[in-house]
């Protein structure tokens, strides 16, 4: 499943903050958004899920394994987003908080998708647990895993490694990366840090309003 976009471009009012640009980003390809503050890098996300806010305006067409996404509603897009924040649920517990992103299903097959979840991240015996006892990575996972449960068909990965030390960044890239390739999941990320790129990925740059190889 790849993430394609054609001609899509970010606008102001009288400004064009991203000029039109093409993009195919491969099943299990992680491609990385540089540029400074106020470039349009999140913008560029939020256009691709679909929450885009005026005045901030997009324009081109989004694709999803082919199928055009662009008019759909965010939630219909399939396509997942981790943040700066992990943006857990903090009345929930960690196991409510990935039942939360898993489809409808019998509460049998739901019970082992958690129970299997939970081994994946190597959180077993915690689920009772709520967000705030957690430590930074912890938290992470548990972001990470309840997106992918989702089983969305891309993801848009907002900066999500800068609120850690580098030991713990430099851990969950890794992890992060090694879950996308695994489940061949296309990624788009965006950070003003290129060690944050994968190794050997694609990196691109956005300067002047136009989205280049950096």
């Amino acid at each position: 499943m790849a993430l394609e976009l054609q001609s899509v471009s970010i606008a102001l009012p009288g400004q064009m903050l991203l000029k039109p640009f093409a993009l195919t980003v491969a099943p299990g390809e992680i491609v990385t958004v540089m540029g400074p503050s106020g470039c349009g890098k999140s913008s560029l996300l939020a256009s691709i899920a679909g929450d885009l806010q005026p005045p901030l305006s997009g324009s081109g067409r989004i694709l999803l394994d082919g199928e055009d996404v662009t008019a759909l509603a965010p939630e219909r897009r399939r396509i997942g987003r981790l943040f700066q924040d992990d943006l857990l649920f903090p009345h929930m517990t960690v196991a409510e908080n990935l039942l939360f992103g898993m489809p409808r299903g019998s509460r049998q097959t739901r019970d082992a998708m958690l129970r299997a979840a939970l081994q994946r991240i190597e959180m077993e015996g915690l689920g009772s647990r709520p967000p705030h006892t957690l430590s930074g990575g912890q938290r992470a996972r548990v972001s990470l895993m309840r997106t992918l449960l989702a089983k969305p068909g891309a993801v848009l990965l907002d900066e999500p490694f800068n609120k850690f030390d580098a030991e713990l960044r430099g851990e969950m890239r890794a992890y992060v990366f090694a879950h996308l390739a695994e489940r061949r999941v296309p990624g788009l990320l965006v950070t003003h840090d290129r060690a944050d790129a994968p190794p050997g990925g694609r990196v691109l740059a956005i300067r002047n309003g136009e989205v280049r190889d950096a």
